[in-house]
């Protein structure tokens, strides 16, 4: 018999997890469908609103609305999608709210969402995680410079109470917890958070009801396995050992309900272990230029830049150590002249766009779409477009993103701690033939930790090409302005490792 579940998403972003679970289809039948999903954010919420609306539609009618692949497009402004289809839209924002967990007006909407989803489907799952900025290492540093800032005040790091409530509330058949790693070592009133929250979840229902089961996900044999874990670090997923071109590292909680927990133990999913890049996500994507942020900015100007650096750059690098950079550099100034890209924005489908048999390709590209969206680039100072140059250009040679001490000193950025060590990473090229370091939502800034492997390009990556290293589909659209769309991206879950791992949860249930 085929299982329908409910889902409740909360602190869910532009809704990566909720993707995952909800695109798995098992012989037809598609088990997981959201009931609330909860996010404070506006520009994400309104992702969230429009994804919805696109699920039930598709459920509806078999297909997207060509209202939307015209927007998508950028053929036309966002239409009034309650006007597309009424009913569809209703059922979207009722399934989308705008709320700010811990408050009561949050907590009232969630408790009428969970009565709903008790009468409506066979039983329930909870998904999401409290915010990573009080447990991220960068956000734990940045929070000691504020000199009022008191950990025990900050409600951050208590807002996974709040996931514990609907826990306790809710009674799902199965949680999944997300967070990032530097949640295993951030303290409150000199305990570990981690410790507090194992604490909260291990005891619920103690004497009154079922409690719950914690499993860490495992890879054994080329299969994933929920598994018990024997240390705090095994609760550590690596995308990438999902096909994931990225290296993204966080902490994935899953709870087996007690009654439900007898098949955890050997339920598991096959995975392909294939190493995934850069490339294989983003290698077919039009080449752009940046553009010059202070200044003129065109083509000509942009390219002038650029190959003046490369000059400079071949010839700094000369004898036997610099050789081949100093070779590099005079190639990429010579194939400017011809070959360097002069659009900022392409939205042109390659030729064998939705064609490939590719996993990751076919869960990327959606052959409904007419254009890509969001492959704009943003502007960099001149200065930055010469380190920009110097990096792609090392990561290609060398294999390795340069380090502040590789940069020459006609590239040295004017700053007294440059050699210090505290900035060895500041510029950081993402290497073709490996999986990306993490996105995160640092690429909102400034680009310098993103910068595209194509020397040619000279530029950070895109609004798109990070959601494609996240693996959100090119249908996914991120609403709100390219700083809200890139902050969105690099907080999510990637929706091509949720979908697994509500494969996994699957089959420890059905």
């Amino acid at each position: 018999m085929s299982l329908n579940f409910g889902i409740v998403d909360l602190f869910a972003g532009p809704g990566g997890l909720g993707e995952g679970f909800t695109s798995l289809v098992v012989d037809g039948h598609t088990p997981f469908r959201i009931g609330i999903s909860v996010e404070k954010e506006a520009s994400a919420h309104r992702t969230l609103t429009l994804r919805a609306f696109l699920r039930e539609y598709r459920s509806r009618h078999g297909s997207l609305p060509e209202q939307f692949i015209d927007f998508h497009a950028g053929e036309t402004s966002e239409p009034d999608w309650s006007e597309v289809d009424a009913a569809a839209w209703r059922l979207a924002v009722e399934e989308a709210r705008c709320l700010e967990l811990g408050t009561e007006v949050a907590a009232t909407a969630i408790d009428t969402a969970i009565e709903k989803l008790k009468s409506g489907y066979d039983d329930t799952i909870l998904i999401g995680g409290p915010p990573c900025q009080a447990y991220s290492l960068v956000g734990r540093a940045r929070s000691r410079g504020k000199a009022d800032y008191v950990p025990e005040e900050d409600e951050r790091h208590y807002l996974f109470r709040e996931y514990i409530r609907v826990l306790d509330k809710l009674r799902p058949a199965a949680f999944v917890m997300e967070n990032v790693k530097g949640m295993l070592s951030s303290t409150v009133e000199s305990r570990l958070v981690f410790e507090m929250l194992m604490e909260d979840l291990t005891s619920l229902g103690t004497g009154r009801g079922h409690r719950y089961e914690l499993r860490a996900i495992r890879i054994e044999d080329g299969k994933a396995w929920l598994r018990e874990a024997k240390r705090p670090s095994d609760f550590i997923v690596r995308a990438e050992e999902f096909g994931v071109p990225q290296r993204r590292h966080r902490v994935i909680i899953v709870g087996i309900r007690s009654d439900l927990a007898a098949r955890a133990s050997q339920a598991s999913l096959s995975v392909s272990g294939a190493v995934r890049t850069v490339d294989d996500a983003i290698g077919s994507m039009p080449a752009l230029r940046s553009g010059i942020s202070r200044g003129t900015d065109s083509a000509a100007a942009w390219r002038e830049v650029v190959v003046d650096a490369a000059n400079l750059l071949a010839s700094i690098h000369g004898g036997r150590d610099g050789e081949a950079l100093c070779d590099a550099f005079a190639a990429i100034g010579r194939r400017m002249a011809r070959h360097a890209p002069r659009s900022r924005k392409d939205t042109r489908l390659p030729e064998t766009y939705g064609q490939s048999n590719d996993e990751l390709l076919c869960w990327l590209e959606r052959p409904e779409l007419r254009a890509l969206a969001q492959h704009e680039t943003r502007g960099h100072m001149a200065s930055d477009l010469g380190r920009y140059l110097f990096a792609a250009v090392f990561g290609r040679v060398r294999g390795c993103s340069p380090k502040a001490a590789d940069f020459p000193l006609a590239l040295s950025p004017e700053h007294r701690n440059w050699h210090s060590g505290k900035f060895n990473d500041r510029f950081r090229v993402q290497l073709a033939d490996e999986p990306s370091t993490t996105v995160t939502s640092h690429i909102s800034k400034d680009g310098h930790y993103f910068i595209h492997p194509d020397p040619l390009q000279c530029r950070s990556l895109t609004v798109r090409e990070a959601a494609r290293l996240q693996t959100f589909p090119d249908n996914y659209l991120f609403m709100g302005n390219r700083t809200q769309q890139y902050v969105q991206v690099g907080n999510a879950v990637p929706p091509f490792l949720a979908r697994q791992i509500a494969g996994l949860v699957l089959s420890a249930l059905a």
